[in-house]
Parts: structure tokens; sequence; C-alpha cells
């Protein structure tokens, strides 16, 4: 008896296969499994003739796609949109002075090569984001994971993933619509920007809500149907608005990172994001054609040396403008010379979109596979490139940047203000587009659905006015009402006048956007003037008058929501080994030490060496290499800013706080016999923070040992600028002076209190 396998089932057990085999070989050499999977795809390709290829190239293409929608789902489920706040301003400046510098690059690039408009487009995007795997892989086999530049690339890396993001929408709007005006693509960004943050904030209020309810009903296998099934809804609905499925993922991914189960469905659907990944990047991989990589080669060298040359000195600059120093600048710009992964997304949506041409995909590929191996030896030799630099520049214009790296640390420490523009925005933005949200449901659903059943179109105008204008009212008060709720804000009516213009402007101006929104909405369903006069003062007095209910109903929504956006940091507060989670999470700190060249890192103690059982005071660790122990774990308890009279234990593990070059004294005392651990790149509960003392407050003309820092907040001042001068680790009897900045180490809620 004959048995039939169908094609599909002959093809897939070709392209894993051919991918397991080659990428075995790649972990072999510690090169990135990604371009195993494309030189596997290449040696069963169409076009190389030495073995057997795939025949059923339209369902291929279909698992392929599948693998992009799962890509860009587990980059949501890393991604989380509180990671990207967290970044700080120096990574989001270097990462959109980056990523604008070398698309507009690429762009001129294919003119001056005379391609179409699509192409120096689809190039300039192409371009716009660097490899994490690559960058990560290089970090750890040099060693310098804790360098103080690691977390502005690990940053500008988290900007860029978002901005790819938008980029692929825009350049698929833009490839469909062949149209390229200003307006239009304004328009295209800003309705981007609202579906993206509205989709954001029902999946906040919802999805977590809903995973708590089923907590108890699931198990692995619902999660990963659940997660799954959300994700391809969310991706028909992109599709629906008028937005690509790429990115519908990764909204839900996003959306899913914030839940209390962000980890399960992370580890869950890794094997299926795998797997369909492995599919994409090996199809990738067969749509190489040899001929034309041999006739565009010198096209692909062009490319490479824009990657390198560019990166390098557009993401330099943006560090520079972001108040970095110069020496730090250039370490992130030449961490960052390679394009990633996302530019074989970007190409094979142009590809199947039919707007670019067939030699973008192996340029692409091969710019990626040489920076790929230059990258560890630009990273290697970036201290070496920055003493060069410092020679042939004047020592004038040396100054200069040392100087504006220094006054930016102080213009973000003494700013308080953007806190507060930032508050306003907020309640702005996201109570308008849900007032928006709901205005557009009425008149694009409801109004119709009531036209079916009710003949009075009167009638049902006026059902539609009050029942939207009803359900919308808590958050219309919101818009035009709500106060932020910090003493600051009153202080800066009371204490300042000059501070009564702009905070009375910024009060006006969000009550002219509601009125703005509701007569709009009212004039759409009756557009009569008359009606609109009278109705909207009307209206806008019951509102004021029924705010007491409205704010009770508002609160409970924003508890729900807040909650929701917060259940990962609830959970963790909740569990009573949290110091565990503070140490293994990332205590590489959000520390924005500036020019200041601080590292913290992790270390353990073992059992046989000579300090166990001696006092931080006998150990003289301070004075003899400058460094600073700013936590003691010891089991489940955490000790932070360890007094003198502490001692160190066996299998204690100990934060220390100190500069690259004390660190190189200090490391081998301390690795003579033990092991060192070192964290990740990122803090979530232990942080450096700057504190700017203002004239007047109780700790100017106080000495550091009399200021009871240590004592509230169980925190330690491990740094002082003061007039353009530098004090790292300063002695407990330094006394602090108005104009300081103070740079204060220890967990984050105790600091907030501190400020």
């Amino acid at each position: 008896m004959e048995h039939h396998l169908p094609q599909l089932i002959l093809d897939l057990a070709l392209i894993l296969g051919a991918g397991a085999l080659v990428t075995l070989i790649f972990r072999k050499i510690k090169q990135p499994t990604v371009l195993g999977y494309i030189i596997a795809g290449f040696l069963i390709g169409p076009h190389t003739g030495l073995l057997p290829t795939v025949t059923d190239e339209i369902n291929i293409k279909t698992l392929a796609d599948i693998g992009v929608i799962f890509l860009l789902f587990g980059l949501g489920l890393e991604f989380s949109f509180k990671k990207l706040m967290r970044v700080g301003g120096s990574a989001s400046v270097t990462a959109l002075v980056e990523i604008v510098c070398i698309t507009i690059a690429g762009y001129f690039t294919g003119k001056l090569l005379g391609w179409s408009t699509m192409n120096c487009l689809f190039l300039g995007g192409m371009l716009a984001s660097s490899s994490t795997t690559i960058i990560i892989r290089a970090f750890d086999e040099l060693g310098i994971k804790t360098k103080p530049y690691a977390k502005v690339v690990f940053g500008v890396l988290v900007v860029e993933d978002i901005v790819v993001i938008l980029l692929m929408v825009m350049l698929s709007t833009v490839a469909v619509t062949q149209h390229f005006e200003g307006i239009e693509l304004l328009l295209t960004v800003g309705k981007l920007l609202f579906f993206l943050i509205l989709w954001f904030i029902l999946g906040i209020y919802l999805i977590p809500t809903f995973l708590k309810k089923v907590r108890t009903l699931m198990d692995e296998e619902g999660y990963l149907i659940l997660s799954i099934g959300l994700c391809l809804a969310m991706v028909v609905i992109a599709v629906q608005v008028g937005f690509s499925a790429e990115l519908g993922a990764f909204i839900m991914g996003s959306v899913l990172a914030e839940t209390t189960s962000a980890e399960k469905i992370e580890h869950i659907t890794k094997p299926v994001k795998d797997l369909f990944g492995a599919i994409f990047f090996v199809s990738v991989g067969m749509m190489i054609d040899p001929k034309v990589m041999v006739e565009y080669g010198w096209i692909v060298v062009v490319v490479t040396l824009l990657v390198v040359m560019g990166k390098i000195f557009s993401t330099a600059i943006g560090a520079l403008l972001s108040g970095q120093s110069l020496r730090q600048s250039i370490h992130v710009g030449m961490s960052m010379a390679q394009i990633g992964e996302f530019a074989f997304i970007v190409a094979t949506l142009g590809m199947s979109l039919g707007v670019i041409s067939d030699f973008l995909f192996p340029v692409a590929v091969g710019a990626s596979a040489i920076t790929t191996f230059t990258t560890p030896y630009l990273i290697k030799y970036s201290d070496n490139f920055y003493r060069f630099i410092e020679k042939i520049l004047p020592d004038k214009w040396l100054n200069i940047l040392d100087n504006y790296s220094a006054n930016t640390q102080i213009i973000q420490a003494e700013s308080e203000w953007k806190k507060f523009v930032k508050s306003f925005l907020t309640t702005i933005v996201t109570n308008g587009i849900i007032v928006f949200a709901m205005m557009a449901v009425g008149i694009l659903g409801l109004r119709p659905f009531l036209s079916g059943i009710i003949e009075s179109n009167i009638l049902v105008s006026l059902i539609t006015l009050i029942v939207v204008l009803f359900i919308s009212s808590p958050f219309l008060w919101a818009l035009m009402f709500k106060q932020p709720n910090n003493v600051k804000y009153k202080e800066l009516w009371t204490h300042n006048q000059y501070n009564k213009g702009p905070l009375a402007v910024m009060e006006l101006s969000r009550f002219i956007i509601a009125l703005v929104m509701i007569n709009y909405f009212v004039y759409r369903i009756f557009p009569t003037f008359i009606f609109a006069l009278i109705f909207i003062p009307l209206f806008i007095v019951a509102l004021y008058f029924a705010s007491r209910r409205a704010l009770h109903f508002y609160e409970k929504i924003e508890k729900r929501f807040m909650s929701n956006l917060h259940s990962r940091e609830i959970a963790a507060a909740k569990k009573s080994a949290q110091s565990d989670n503070i140490i293994k999470q990332q205590l590489l700190s959000k520390a924005k030490s500036g020019a200041w060249d601080i590292n913290i890192i992790d270390l353990e103690i073992l059992q046989d060496v000579d300090y166990v059982g001696r006092s931080i005071k006998e150990l003289t660790w301070r004075s003899d290499y400058g460094i600073n122990i700013v936590y003691i774990k010891r089991g489940d308890r955490l000790l932070y800013a360890p007094g003198p009279r502490d001692k160190l234990l066996s299998f204690d593990r100990i934060g220390v706080i100190a500069t690259e070059e004390q660190l190189n004294k200090f490391m081998p005392v301390f690795n003579k016999k033990t092991k060192t651990r070192f964290t990740d790149f990122e803090a979530e509960d232990i942080i450096i923070e700057k504190v700017f003392i203002e004239s007047g407050s109780k700790l100017a003309g106080v000495r550091i040992s009399k200021s009871h820092i240590r004592e509230s907040t169980d925190s330690l001042v491990v740094g002082i600028e003061r007039n353009n001068e530098r004090f790292l680790n300063p002695h407990p009897s330094t006394v602090l002076q108005a104009g300081d900045i103070i740079w204060i180490v220890g967990e984050r809620h105790k600091l907030q209190k501190l400020k």
C-alpha cells in the first residue's frame, strides 16, 4: 500500500533539518544562529542547486509570515512600555538622533546609486536598527556588561525596537498609497499613535483583570492557547484598522508583558516563536541569489561602510547631545555599528508588497554578515579610538564637551517642571483618546444601530448624544478638572509668582481641548449652531455639579488600571523573598551617571577567604581602594547601606560601587579565592539617584554624617558634584552646600521620599 505525504510536510522536513544542521555548526563557532538559518536557506534555495529545494512555496510563505508575527509577539513580551519609560532621556535622545541620521543617510545613498524612491526608503528603514543579539553576545564575550556605557547601549536598543515598529507601519502605508506628502504622513503617524495608546489602555484595563479571574482554571495548555489567540485576534484588529499584522502582534505582546503571567507566557510561547522564526529566516536565505550577490557585491561594501561609519558617527553625536562624555559616546557609537534582524523583516515587507528590487535582500544579508564579524573588534578597540580622537581634538573643544556634559546633568537635576508637564500631558492624552474613541463609536456604531430600530432621526441623535456624553463624562471631567495629587504642584502656585502664568495657560489649554472635542461631537450629531450654543454650557455646568460622582467613578477606573499596570511590582512586593528579586533583576542601575565612570557589581563571598568574619571597618576597603559597599544580602535578608561594624560572612552577596579604575585595583584582592557574579544591565529596585540641593534646603550646610540620609532612607551618598568638580565616595565629614548635586544609592521608593 502506497502512502502519500503532503508536499508541505516534506518541505518542512527539509527546512528544519537543514536549519538544525547549520545552526549546530554556527553554535560551535560562536556565531549568531540567525545567520545559520539564512545560510541553511541559501543552501536549499532554488538558486544554488546543491540540495533539494521546496516546492510548496505558497504555504511556506504563509508559515514565514506567521514566523514574523510570532517574532514580533515575542519582542513585545520582552519589551514592556514601562521599560521604555525607564530608559531615560539620554538613551532616547541617542536613539532618535541615530535613527534619523542613518535613515536619511541610507535614503540619499540610494539616490546617489540611482535607485527608486521606494528602494531608498526601505534601505533607510533596514539600517535603522542594530542587533540586540550580536551586541549582547559581544558584551558577554568581552566581559563588559558592567561598563557604564552598557546601560546606554541597551536603552538605545529598547528605543530602536519601538521606533522601527513605527517605521514599518509608515513604510507599508507609503508603499500601498504611493503618497509622500508630509501632511498625509503626519496624519498616518497621528492615527498610529492614537490606536497604539488606545489599544494599550484598553489592553491593560481588561486583559490582566481577565487573567486574574481565570488563573485557577489555567494550565500551560490554557496559557498557550489563550496567548496565541489574543495575539492573532490583535493581528486581525490591526489589519482591519489599516495597520500591519506585525504591529498587532507587537502590541498584544507588550500588553501581556505588563501582567504577572508575562514570564510564563513568554516561556510557553518561546518554542512556537522559535519554530516559526526559524522557518522565516530559512525562507529569507532561500531568496538569496548568488549571482545577484556577486553582481551587487560592491553595493554590499558601500552599505557596510555606511552602516559602520554612519552608525558610529550618528550614535556618538546623539550620545554627546544627550549629555554623555566624549569617551562614553564613542564607546556607545562603536557598539551599535551593525544592522539587526529587523533589516530582514523590513526587506521581507518590501518584497511582499512588491515595491522594492530583488537585490536589496542580498545586500541586507551581506552587510549584516560582515558587521556581525566586525562588531566585537570595534567594541574591543573603542578605547584606543577614543584616545586617538582625544589627541587630535583641540583642548578647547574637549573643555566645551566636558562643560556641556556637566551642565546637562545640572539641568536634569534641577528640573521639577518636567514632572508636572508630564503629568498634565498624560492626563490630557489618555483621557482625550478615550473620549474621542467613545465619540467615534457613538457616531459610527451606536447611531447606525439605533437608526435601524427607531424611525425618528431626531430621537436617534438625541439618544446617541446623551448616551455617549454620559459614558464619557468621567473622562471629560478628568480632562478638564483633574489636578495632580502633589504638594509641589500647590507650591508652584503659591511660592513663585512667575509660575502662575505658565500654570494658568496649562489649565486653560486642557479646558479648551475638552470644549473643542465636545463641540465637534455635538455638531456632528446636531449640525446646528444654536443647539450647540445652548447644550454645551448646560452640559459643562451639569458636569461640574456632578463632579463628585464623576470623580468617584473615575478613581475606580484609574485604580484598576494602575493596579493592572503595576501588577508585577505589586506581586513582587508581596513575596517574602523580594530582596532576592531585587538582586536577581538588573542591578547595574538606572543610574543617570552622566560622564561619571560608575559601576555597581554584585559579588559573592565564598567560604575559604581570609576576610570572612571581619567588619567593613576592619577591611579598610574604602580607604585602600575607594569602593563603597551599598548592601549585604544574607539569605532572605537584605541590609541596605551597611555600617562600619557590619561583618561579612561566607556566602554573603555584597553590592560594590566604584569607578572602573578603582574596581581594577580592588578585584584582584577580592577575586583571589572568590567567584564574581555580575548582574544584568538595568536596575529596578536599587538605583543611583541625583538630588539637587536648593538654596534654603535642610541639607545645605550639614555634614553627611549629620544629614540622617542613611538613617531615614537606608541610602548612601556616593558622589558630589560641586562647581564642575566631582567627588566620588565623599568622607562622612563633608559639608553639603547649596548648589551641590549629590548622588545617592538606595531603594527606589525610599529615594523618592527623600526627594
